[in-house]
């Protein structure tokens, strides 16, 4: 097993009688190294979580390899040999980030080797030999401690280029720049398809903070897209891209709980990868009109945003709101009136104000554009109006570069 040298102080050199019985032991479980192998093979395929995700091959060729490779290791290293093999272990680790293993899971798969090592040891002692066990079970603490931070080290650099490649094909998929040239040279997978998330907070967030967001959802999208979502941050919180089959209700199921704070999430399908720019403008376009968390789809906003798309009008059809901005929650209270459904009650409910204030701001705002929110006509102008103004405040449709 690869190690690093450890201070003596934590692993003193045995004696000469001591060493001679720690050469004796390793020696007699040599043997043992094929059977120890499969045995870890079994107790990995139980215990390890994303360990059945491997393909079969892998579980019981490469992996029962690995396993040989690291007892043959340990017990060489014991002997007063010389072990050369730690980046083979360092590839293996750089793999299983790839392969989407978490972290937790590969190191669980050392400290299962090291119980397999350790029941082997305590059988192949003998009577008399007990100082040279726990000299070697210390070796061995030593050993994987050493094992686990150069694991940690190279499955967090490979995760580390993994990301950054996932990014580089979300950008050029988002801008519509040779996504198949980026996947080819990144080594990662181009979906027939994908269904595109633009996500944002309901309030306006520090970048920090939106990044955090975006990356909150993409950990909880991660069991529906089946490791195969794509990620693009900007200042408001960013895209996601998830595989095209993705259910509609497990995003809903996956985003409407164990978040830190609720998101707003509009979502459009491309249909083929030339397709991802159209539908992420229509995804922002979607998440910037939504007015609820939720993960949202054209026909949930649908008269608002074909309203909001009238370019020739839309200065103008936004400028209604503007005699109200001068004054004290009167656009609030016209918004959340039309979000209640007209329900004074309800308004005064979710504004946390009592009825007759809500009656009294509505008067005001009527007032002050001529349009009255209880009437068809002034809820239509004050929803399109709304819908602008929302779409105006939020994130820029230009994606960056990776």
């Amino acid at each position: 097993m690869s190690q690093r040298s450890a201070p003596s102080a934590e692993a003193p050199e045995p004696g000469e009688d001591i060493r001679e019985q720690v050469v004796l032991m390793a020696t007699r479980l040599e043997p043992r190294i094929n059977q120890l192998a499969r045995l870890v093979v079994e107790r990995q395929r139980a215990e390890v979580p994303g360990f059945d995700r491997l393909p079969d091959d892998m579980q019981d060729l490469e992996i029962a390899s690995a396993a040989r490779h690291t007892f043959r290791g340990f017990l060489r290293s014991v002997q007063g040999h010389a072990d050369t093999g730690a980046e083979v272990l360092r590839e293996r680790a750089t793999q299983r980030a790839a392969e989407g293993i978490h972290l937790t899971g590969v190191l669980r798969a050392y400290h299962v080797g090291a119980e397999v090592v350790a029941d082997a040891l305590c059988a192949a002692a003998r009577p008399g030999e007990e100082a040279a066990l726990l000299w070697l079970t210390r070796r061995l603490f030593t050993t994987v401690n050493s094992l686990a931070e150069q694991a940690t080290e190279a499955y967090l650099l490979g995760l580390a280029d993994q990301q950054a490649a996932g990014r580089e094909l979300a950008a050029a998929l988002l801008r519509g720049d040779a996504p198949q040239e980026v996947a080819a040279r990144c080594g990662l997978p181009l979906e027939p398809g994908y269904l595109v998330l633009s996500v944002r907070a309901p309030v306006p967030q520090e970048p920090v903070a939106a990044r955090r967001l975006l990356h909150q959802v993409l950990v909880r999208l991660a069991p529906a897209a089946d490791g195969r979502a794509l990620s693009l941050p900007n200042e408001q919180g960013g895209h996601i891209l998830l595989p095209l089959g993705t259910p509609h209700a497990d995003l809903v199921r996956h985003l409407s709980s164990g978040l830190s704070r609720p998101v707003i999430a509009g979502a459009a399908l491309a249909a083929t990868p030339g397709d991802v720019p159209a539908a992420a403008e229509q995804a922002h376009r979607i998440a910037a009109i939504a007015r609820s968390p939720g993960v949202h789809r054209l026909q949930d906003v649908l008269l608002d945003y074909h309203l909001a798309g009238s370019k020739d009008s839309a200065a103008e059809l936004a400028a209604l709101l503007d005699p109200l901005d001068g004054h004290a929650g009167l656009v609030e209270a016209v918004a959340a009136f039309l979000d209640c459904d007209l329900d004074r009650r309800r308004t005064a409910r979710a504004l946390r104000v009592h009825p007759n204030t809500v009656d009294n701001r509505l008067a005001r705002a009527a007032q002050l554009t001529g349009l009255d929110p209880h009437t068809t006509h002034g809820v239509q102008l004050f929803g399109a109006a709304l819908a602008l103004r929302r779409l105006a405040e939020g994130a820029p449709t230009g994606f960056p570069g990776g």
